[in-house]
């Protein structure tokens, strides 16, 4: 129940007046606590290389990520997501190259590793996508993605990159009961500890774009991933999806695509009282940054928008602004 007065006894502006008093009964804060910097790497030496749709942002070969590793530990950023741009010579309908111990993921969880121990935590994606010569997350036959196959080597994954020293697995395929085969593959190489967020709520969203070049599996793409990513038209599927993750195992979840899905954040923490994360996604990075460059909007508009994301219950973002923001005031 909302008490209220009545003007002019009661006067909104009177807690408005001052910057102190503004502090003092603001209901919501954003700190570097609350941001998780997603990185591409890519393979060679010395190489930090543009993306054209992502202006500001970088692939890393894994001898250049002492860099922004660097760059985020002094920010005291908690964690670092990590994506691969894959040589399309070592795609193939299967996505074998997940599973190669000596994959660009893998090396660049060993690097980090061994610079910085548990310095900074390392999220890895699990999905096939960036390993698909079709693009897709999971195996296709017959033009359909089959799940329990699927799934079946997504535990393959999930377990190489645990056991290579990943602290949180992140399943980002929507693939159906792939978090509890996981979990208790995990558990059975005595990986326990391993954390997951499970992409429990990722739509099928036009927002991709700009992380598909990154990635380089835009042009790879066929078709779309409608049949198992979720149609932006459903709200309540995603508590469904969420329900069914958590009672798998999952430890935190995921709301992707972040701004346009507001409702659904809330939703989901006003449900089920876990951690959330929302992902301020390429599209939503590139429209931002595209807007500020024109000077359309000024640079506090990011801030404004992750902030939305807390307010809607997020208990952290992954975002490309992570590094680029100034949250020292």
């Amino acid at each position: 129940m909302i008490i209220t007065g009545k003007y002019p006894n009661l006067r909104m502006r009177r807690s408005r007046k001052t910057d102190w008093s503004r502090r003092l009964v603001q209901e919501n804060n954003l700190s570097y606590n609350d941001l998780i910097l997603p990185v591409f790497i890519t393979d060679g030496s010395n190489k930090k290389i543009s993306i054209k749709t992502m202006p500001g942002v970088y692939r890393y070969s894994i001898d250049r990520l002492g860099h922004i590793v660097d760059k985020s530990l002094k920010k005291k950023i908690p964690m670092i997501a990590i994506f691969p741009q894959t040589n399309s010579k070592l795609k193939d309908s299967t996505g074998s190259e997940a599973l190669n111990d000596n994959n660009l993921v893998c090396r660049a969880i060993k690097y980090i590793k061994k610079k910085y121990k548990n310095e900074i935590g390392i999220m890895c994606d699990v999905a096939l996508d960036p390993y698909t010569s079709h693009g897709h997350d999971g195996l296709l036959k017959n033009k359909n993605i089959v799940n329990d196959e699927t799934v079946d080597v997504l535990v393959q994954q999930s377990i190489l990159q645990a056991s290579m020293g990943c602290d949180v697995i992140a399943p980002s395929d929507m693939m159906d009961g792939r978090i509890g085969k996981i979990r208790s593959g995990l558990d059975k190489y005595n990986l326990k500890d391993v954390q997951i967020i499970s992409y429990a709520v990722k739509y099928a969203s036009s927002y991709y774009g700009p992380f598909r070049d990154a990635v380089g599996s835009k042009g790879a793409l066929k078709g779309d991933k409608k049949t198992y990513q979720m149609d932006f038209k459903n709200s309540d599927e995603a508590l469904r999806e969420v329900a069914l993750d958590i009672k798998e195992g999952a430890d935190m979840v995921m709301v992707k695509p972040g701004m346009p899905y507001l409702d659904v954040i809330k939703n989901v923490k006003d449900k089920f009282k876990i951690p959330v994360i929302a992902y301020q996604v390429s599209g939503e990075y590139s429209l931002i940054k595209n807007a500020i460059s024109k000077k359309i909007i000024d640079k506090k508009s990011i801030y404004e928008t992750l902030m939305s994301f807390k307010r809607a219950g997020a208990n952290a973002i992954v975002s490309y602004f992570a590094d680029q923001i100034d949250l020292d005031f």
